[in-house]
């Protein structure tokens, strides 16, 4: 029997909890102007992933690259959810959406 597949598809679920959080901490401590942090990132997962042999490795560096990506896409959306009041803000932080409310 081969478990390739079955390791591939436990590590890429462990990897896509674990950016969650990394999702809500980063925008709360840093805003959106962290999201180059995971582009480069991926950038070098990715360039690693092409080199690498074993399937096995670059496989899941290819799941983390591409999971780095799709962090950039959430952490905007973060920042829409704090904007809602789903998630908590920053006090020690301005937010974009506070200038749209002293338009007013």
């Amino acid at each position: 029997m081969y478990f390739e597949g079955l390791l591939i598809g436990l590590i890429t679920f462990l990897i896509i909890g674990l950016f969650h959080p990394i999702v809500v901490k980063m925008e709360y401590y840093y805003g959106t102007k962290s999201w180059w942090i995971f582009l480069i990132l991926g950038l070098i997962t990715l360039g690693i992933s092409v080199m690498i042999r074993s399937t096995l490795i670059s496989a899941i560096l290819g799941v983390f690259s591409f999971s780095s990506f799709w962090t950039i896409k959430e952490i905007f959306d973060q920042e829409k959810r704090v904007e809602k009041g789903w998630f908590p803000r920053n006090p020690k932080r301005t937010y974009p959406f506070d200038k749209k409310d002293n338009l007013k």
